[in-house]
């Protein structure tokens, strides 16, 4: 049996009987493997248990410190496996972000804080302060170009703008506006 996770550490069991073991339990139900822990704490995230979905990912970044184990590697069924990526759902979880090309539409959660984003064209930062009746917004293209018509603030509101207004953000620089709620 492979052990991603020593006695003192804590982890996510792919499953657990607590009445009564199946005779033939599925395959690894006694194992921890990463890919499956961000996927459920990310669904804890998603459904507001905010506090156990990041324990759950804070338990794994413990567990891949550089200590015992490479941060860079979170090995599964072999070095460098891709479920592991199913961390960067977190990020979308936390933030809120959503970005349709087709659209051009960006989207986050109405919550203050500065947050990264990326859509496959360009990346960058959104600062979100919310005020009495309205949220500014400073949108930042770090790399490549943005292509923005709408600008959408979950349960609060959206900005729409002209195509003179706002069109193409370039690497380098910032737009900054604010969406009423």
């Amino acid at each position: 049996m492979r052990s991603f996770a020593l006695g003192d550490e804590s982890a996510l069991l792919m499953a657990s009987y607590p009445k009564d073991r199946p005779k033939n339990p599925f395959p690894y139900f006694t194992e921890v493997m990463t890919g499956f822990e961000y996927t459920a704490a990310v669904g804890m995230l998603y459904e507001g248990q905010v506090d156990d979905g990041l324990q759950c990912i804070r338990n794994i970044r413990d567990r891949y410190d550089g200590r015992k184990r490479s941060p860079f590697d979170e090995a599964e069924c072999g070095h460098h496996y891709a479920r592991a990526m199913a961390s960067w759902a977190a990020v979308l979880a936390i933030t809120g972000f959503g970005y349709s090309g087709v659209e051009k539409s960006m989207t986050f959660a109405a919550q203050d804080g500065s947050f990264f984003w990326s859509n496959g064209y360009a990346w960058g930062t959104c600062s979100l302060k919310k005020r009495k009746k309205d949220v500014q917004v400073e949108l930042s293209v770090l790399y490549g170009q943005l292509s923005l018509s709408k600008f959408v603030l979950r349960n609060f509101g959206n900005r729409e703008f002209d195509p003179d207004e706002s069109g193409l953000i370039k690497a380098g620089e910032k737009l900054k506006f604010s969406v009423s709620g």
